[in-house]
């Protein structure tokens, strides 16, 4: 009887939730009051609403975003196994030159988002989005007829700053267009890209360079990069809630004769001009950063994983063609221990992420709270440096080269475990300005992948492979009770200092 008594208490109202809940969605999706001067929406069931598209629509956008998602990190790492040819052509000798050049993409990741969120803010996504990704296309011309690797690296930067727009606005993409319970799954299939991108790169990348020369891999990535977008631009449309409400204001108060008219999304009162919402933009991602405690944690977290990495990418290729005989083309398979991982964990987080968050609410008396996503991360954070320690002493006594691909599949399944619920999370917290989060963690990541592998060949060097992964194995081994501090106290950090944006 007692048992039956909990269990009914415990069940959640369903009208408490639908209260909770009324006020959230009236706050995100204001509606029109003309008496008012307002313009909002047509009632929270509006179809022209964004979040209110067919389930259909909804994902044939995130899909095509996504797809140019894997496009633009293949830029970053598909060049990778051909580096050796392109030092050869241009005779360049300086080892950390020519790892630069590789990583250099990552620096245009790192300093595009914190410019395309905000103005993706301000113009709409899909503006920023098509022009960055034309202006990615671009320049992989540029790369194709580098003369020399000084143009090289400049045009390589230009194109990773083009390629961070779908890695940064897919995150206000999603907030846009999916209620929470639907993130997870949505992050999921966006999350592919900056992950798989820079595994499935080097596998084509490797042949590539060997067969028909590592200029091509800039051609076919101009090809597929140009013809993705071509898809994109016909198909996309805007999905940002403030920009269509201004459209529709601007639309009534012409057809109206009405001057008095607003947005529901302005104050009432403030300085709408577009330097003032370029100047509030443009600072939102630092202010994230550096006034959000746990926005700058999480993003320290995701880019020391991040980092991680970019070290095994600078290792995998000379390894398996010094150490096992593997020729260039051949070495890139080697990256597949990683993607499996990847693919493991984007099934495990898919298929669990919304389902844990639904049951936490509805524990929760129907409240949700964004740190529901973050108790997978434990069991994730647990497996990474597992990889570490395996891969490089099987190494470093030259096991069977079977046995350190498997041992880097721990690291790709963690990775994935860890760098979802991040996104989510971040989207969960700040779903009117999702992309200038997202860009704050890009950003971050993005700035210790490109510098972190630099140091890769000399500490390699200097400790062996053995000690050097073992050593990164313990700074993982370290930052494991990140995810538990997270889960635990993670709401008291965010409350304790709210940000206004």
């Amino acid at each position: 009887m007692a048992d039956k008594q909990m269990s009914a208490r415990d069940q959640p109202d369903p009208e408490k939730g639908r209260e909770r809940e009324t006020p959230i969605k009236q706050q995100l999706f204001p509606e029109s009051d003309l008496s008012q001067g307002i313009v909002g929406w047509e009632g929270q069931m509006d179809s022209a609403n964004p979040q209110n598209f067919p389930p259909r629509k909804k994902w044939g956008f995130l899909g095509l975003i996504s797809a140019f998602t894997v496009v633009s990190p293949l830029a970053s790492s598909m060049f990778s196994p051909a580096v050796s040819y392109m030092a050869a052509d241009f005779h360049e000798t300086d080892q950390t030159i020519v790892a630069f050049t590789v990583s250099i993409c990552l620096l245009g990741y790192t300093f595009g988002p914190l410019i395309l969120a905000p103005l993706s803010e301000i113009y709409g996504r899909r503006l920023i989005l098509s022009l960055a990704n034309w202006f990615f296309v671009a320049w992989q011309i540029g790369c194709a007829l580098a003369p020399n690797i000084a143009a090289l690296i400049v045009f390589r930067l230009l194109a990773g700053i083009g390629g961070s727009a779908c890695i940064t606005l897919g995150a206000g993409v999603i907030a846009d267009l999916f209620p929470r319970d639907q993130r997870g799954m949505a992050t999921a299939i966006w999350g592919v890209g900056p992950l798989l991108g820079p595994v499935a790169g080097p596998i084509m990348g490797g042949y590539i360079g060997e067969e028909i020369g590592w200029r091509w891999v800039y051609w076919i990535l101009l090809i597929v990069g140009g013809v993705m977008q071509l898809g994109i631009e016909i198909l996309n449309q805007e999905t940002y809630a403030p920009v269509l409400i201004r459209w529709k204001t601007a639309k009534l108060s012409k057809e109206l004769g009405r001057t008095d008219l607003r947005s529901a999304y302005e104050l009432p009162h403030g300085d709408s001009s577009p330097a003032q919402q370029l100047r509030q933009g443009l600072v939102r991602p630092i202010l994230l950063l550096l006034k959000s405690p746990i926005v700058f944690l999480l993003s320290t977290y995701m880019a020391l994983v991040y980092g991680l990495l970019y070290l095994f990418f600078t290792t995998i290729s000379s390894v398996f063609t010094t150490r096992y005989g593997f020729t260039t083309g051949l070495s890139g398979l080697a990256y597949l221990g990683i993607g499996v991982g990847f693919m493991l964990g984007l099934g495990i987080v898919a298929g669990t992420n919304d389902r844990i968050v639904v049951k936490l609410t509805a524990r929760n008396g129907g409240h949700f709270e964004p740190e529901m996503r973050m108790p997978l991360m434990i069991f994730f954070a647990c497996i990474i440096p597992i990889s570490f320690f395996w891969y490089g002493w099987t190494v470093e006594k030259e096991v069977h080269w079977i046995a350190p691909i498997i041992g880097m599949m721990p690291f790709g399944l963690g990775m994935m475990g860890v760098y979802l619920p991040i996104q989510t999370y971040v989207i969960d917290c700040y779903p009117a300005y999702a992309a200038s989060a997202n860009a704050t963690l890009t950003a971050t990541r993005s700035l210790v992948g490109a510098v972190l592998p630099l140091a890769g060949p000399a500490m390699f060097e200097a400790l062996g492979h053995g000690w050097g992964n073992s050593l990164l194995g313990f700074v993982a081994l370290v930052f494991v009770p990140v995810p538990i501090a997270f889960t635990r106290w993670g709401k008291w950090i965010r409350e304790r200092y709210p940000l206004t944006l």
